[in-house]
C-alpha cells in the first residue's frame, strides 16, 4: 500500500509543514501524516504570525527559503513594524491573519509541491531497527517504511484539556490526544516531561461595542516578511486593512475572577505542567500583579469572513460561567455573546538536551523533533524548527553534511543552541535579548545573511539568490555614495536647524550628516537633490538596510568581532564519546552537565548552563592547548 518514504512527518502543525516543505523541495519523498487533513497549518491560538523576535524569525525561515512568510504575507489583515521608536536590532514585523485563509494556504502550497504525500491517521508509534528510527506505525495498525521520521506533535502527545474542574483528553478543542508515541520513547530511553499553554475564549464580534475601545490600525507602508516581495495583499491597493482594538480589565473583572480560583486547575494543583512565564493566563497575572488594577486587552478580528474575535491577553482555564461574567465586565463587552470558553491543556514533550543541534536524536539516529515537543511555544519557534529537521532529515538520509546555524547567523541558530545546552522546564520563547549578536540579527538582513546558505543546499531558489546580490550591490553603491559625496552648508543647514542639531560651517561629507542621530537618509533625500537623484534608482529596502549598515558601523564590527572569537572556540571539537568523569580537575557540576549534553565542540561547552571559565580551561589544558 505504502512505498518507503526517505522522510515521514508525523503532525501537520507549523513545525511539521516546514518539516515537510523542506525536505521534499529538496528533493525526498516525504509522507506528512496528520489526525485530521482539515485543520492542516491550524492556527491553535492567536491569529497573528510574527512580533518581537518571532517577527525575525519568520524572515529568517523566508530567506532560507521556507514558506512561513510567504503564507503570512497571502493570509494577512493587517501589518505592523513594532517597536519602531526603538533601535533597528529591536523592530519586529507582525501581521494579523485570517485564520481560515492562513490554513488553506499552507495546506494549497503543500499539495502544490512535489514529492509530499498525505495520509489522515493517528501515529502510534515508531519503528526502531538497530538504534535508527525506520519509519511509523499507525493506530490501525499499519506500518510505514521511511529512512527517517520527524516527530512534530505539538499538543497532542496524551494532550489534556481542562476548564474549571472539568478535564478530558485532547490535543486541542475538538480533536483528540494521540497516545503511545510518549510511552515508547520513554521505554528506548528518553526522558520526557509536562507542559502546559491556554487559550481565550473566542467571542462574536456583532455583540461587542468598539466605541468603547481603542483602534489600533496597521502601518501605512506594509512590508510583509517574503524577500519574494509579490505575495502581499495590500500592495496594488485592492485591500484595506482590518483594524484590531485595545480595550482593558478592571477591578469588578477582576473579582469575578477571583471568585473562580478554588475551581481554577491552575491554582489547585490538577495542572502539574508548567506554562509559559512571558504569556500567562488572566488569572495568573490577577494573583502575581495584584497592584495592577487593570491589564491591557487586544481585540483581535479572526479573518476577512468571518465574525469571531480572539481576546488576546484573557488566555485562562477558569470555569465557562466565570469567564462570561467576567468578560461581562470589561468596557465593549457589556452585550458580549461567547463563542467558546478559553482553557489549557497541558501535554508531553521531551527536554531538549536530548537533540543535537540538527535536532536530530542523541539515542535514535534518523529521528528528529521539532516544535513543542522540543519544550518550545509559539507558531515561529515551532515552523523555524520543523524547517531545520527537515532539512536535516533530507541531508542525512542523502548522506551529506549536516545544517547547522550558530548564534551569529540567525535567531533560529540562538533558539537551538539554547535549548540542546540549556534545556528548558518552562515553555521557551524568543525574545531579542537572548541574542548576543542582535544588531547582526536584523529583521531587514535575515536574506543577506541567509539566503546564499538556503541557495547552496537547493532551497532558496536562483530568483532570491539574484534579489540578494542585487541588494548587496544596491547597499554597497548606497554607502560609497554617502561616504564620498559632499555637502554644502547652505544646502542642508535649513535641514539641521529644522531637527535642532548644529550647522556646518564648511563643505562636509554626506556621511558625518547622516551619522548624526537626528537625522535620517530619508530626509536627506528630500533636502538634497543629488541624493534623490541617486535613490530613485534603489529599492526603499534597500536603502534602509544600507542607512541602518552606516549608523551602526562601530557597532556592527565589534558584534562581528567578538562573533569571530567565539567562532575560533566552536572550530576545537571535543569527542561525543569522551568520558567526562575521568577528569577530576571539573567540578562535579561541569562533569555532570558536559557527560549528558556530550557538546560537539569547545564553543558548545561554553554554554552550558553550570560550565564555568575554569572548567574551560580545564578542558583546553587536557587537550593540549
Amino acid at each position: 500500500m505504502f512505498q518507503e518514504y526517505d522522510v515521514i512527518v508525523v503532525g501537520a502543525g507549523h513545525a511539521g509543514c516546514e518539516a515537510a516543505a523542506a525536505a521534499a523541495n529538496l528533493g525526498s519523498k516525504v509522507l506528512l501524516v496528520t489526525m485530521n487533513m482539515q485543520v492542516i497549518a491550524q492556527m491553535s491560538c492567536n491569529p497573528a504570525m510574527g512580533g518581537v523576535a518571532k517577527g525575525q524569525i519568520v524572515r529568517e525561515i523566508d530567506a532560507l527559503g521556507g514558506y512561513s512568510g510567504i503564507v503570512s504575507d497571502k493570509s494577512m489583515i493587517q501589518f505592523r513594524m513594532l517597536n519602531r521608536s526603538k533601535g533597528p536590532a529591536m523592530w519586529s514585523p507582525r501581521t494579523q491573519n485570517d485564520r481560515m485563509l492562513f490554513a488553506a494556504t499552507w495546506r494549497e502550497m503543500l499539495e502544490q509541491t512535489p514529492n509530499v504525500d498525505f495520509w489522515q491517521e493517528m501515529i502510534s508509534g515508531l519503528v526502531v531497527k538497530d538504534g535508527k528510527a525506520c519509519g511509523v506505525k499507525t493506530a490501525m495498525g499499519l506500518e510505514i517504511k521511511a529512512k527517517a521520521v520527524v516527530l512534530t506533535n505539538g499538543t497532542f502527545l496524551n494532550g489534556l484539556i481542562h476548564i474549571g474542574e472539568k478535564q478530558f483528553g485532547g490535543g486541542r478543542a475538538g480533536e483528540k490526544a494521540a497516545h503511545g508515541i510518549t510511552e515508547q520513547l520513554v521505554q528506548l530511553g528518553f526522558e520526557s516531561g509536562r507542559m502546559k499553554t491556554g487559550t481565550p475564549p473566542r467571542i462574536d464580534g456583532r455583540s461587542l461595542d468598539y466605541s468603547k475601545m481603542e483602534r489600533q490600525n496597521g502601518d501605512e507602508n506594509v512590508e510583509g516578511f517574503s524577500y519574494k516581495g509579490n505575495t502581499n495583499p495590500f500592495k496594488k491597493g485592492e485591500k484595506e486593512q482590518l483594524p484590531c482594538w485595545i480595550t482593558y480589565t478592571n477591578e469588578k473583572v477582576h473579582d469575578i475572577l477571583r471568585t473562580g480560583f478554588d475551581k481554577s486547575p491552575m491554582f489547585s494543583g490538577r495542572i502539574k505542567g508548567l506554562g509559559p512565564r512571558y504569556c500567562p493566563s488572566v488569572e495568573d497575572k490577577i494573583n502575581r500583579f495584584a497592584d495592577k488594577d487593570r491589564h491591557q486587552i487586544f481585540v483581535e478580528p479572526e479573518g476577512w469572513n468571518t465574525v469571531e474575535i480572539y481576546v488576546n491577553g484573557f488566555s485562562t482555564s477558569l470555569p465557562e460561567d466565570i469567564q462570561y461574567k467576567a468578560l461581562k465586565e470589561v468596557p465593549g463587552f457589556e452585550n458580549m455573546k461567547m463563542f467558546r470558553p478559553g482553557y489549557a491543556i497541558e501535554y508531553d514533550y521531551f527536554p531538549p538536551t536530548q537533540l543535537s543541534h540538527t535536532l536530530e536524536t542523541k539515542l535514535i539516529k534518523g529521528l528528529y523533533f521539532a516544535g513543542q515537543i522540543n519544550g518550545t511555544t509559539g507558531y515561529e519557534e515551532a515552523a523555524c524548527q520543523g524547517l531545520i529537521a527537515g532539512i536535516n532529515a533530507h541531508l542525512q538520509v542523502n548522506d551529506k553534511e549536516p545544517f547547522v546555524l550558530n548564534r551569529a547567523d540567525a535567531y533560529i541558530g540562538v533558539l537551538i543552541d539554547d535549548l540542546i545546552n540549556k534545556g528548558t522546564e518552562e515553555p521557551y520563547r524568543m525574545f531579542t535579548s537572548r541574542a548576543e549578536y542582535r544588531i547582526l540579527l536584523r529583521q531587514d538582513n535575515a536574506d543577506l545573511r541567509l539566503t546564499e546558505m538556503g541557495y547552496k543546499i537547493g532551497l532558496a531558489d536562483e530568483e532570491r539568490w539574484k534579489t540578494v546580490q542585487k541588494k548587496k550591490n544596491s547597499i554597497t553603491e548606497t554607502i560609497a555614495f554617502i561616504k564620498n559625496f559632499s555637502v554644502e552648508p547652505e544646502a542642508i543647514n535649513a535641514l539641521l536647524n529644522e531637527v535642532g542639531t548644529a550647522e556646518i560651517r564648511q563643505k562636509t561629507k554626506l556621511e558625518k550628516i547622516l551619522l548624526r542621530p537626528q537625522i535620517t537618509l530619508n530626509m536627506l533625500i528630500n533636502t538634497v537633490p543629488q541624493v534623490k537623484e541617486f535613490t530613485q534608482k534603489h529599492e526603499k529596502a534597500f536603502l534602509d538596510c544600507a542607512e541602518i549598515e552606516m549608523k551602526y558601523e562601530t557597532y556592527i564590527e565589534k558584534e562581528l568581532e567578538m562573533a569571530n572569537k567565539i567562532a575560533r572556540l566552536e572550530n576545537i571539537k571535543l569527542s561525543t564519546t569522551f568520558d567526562y568523569f575521568t577528569l577530576k580537575a571539573l567540578s562535579m557540576e561541569a562533569r555532570t552537565k558536559l557527560d549528558k549534553i556530550k557538546p560537539e565542540s569547545i564553543g558548545q561547552a561554553s554554554r552550558i548552563s553550570g560550565v564555568s571559565p575554569a572548567d574551560i580551561s580545564i578542558l583546553l589544558v587536557h587537550m593540549g592547548r
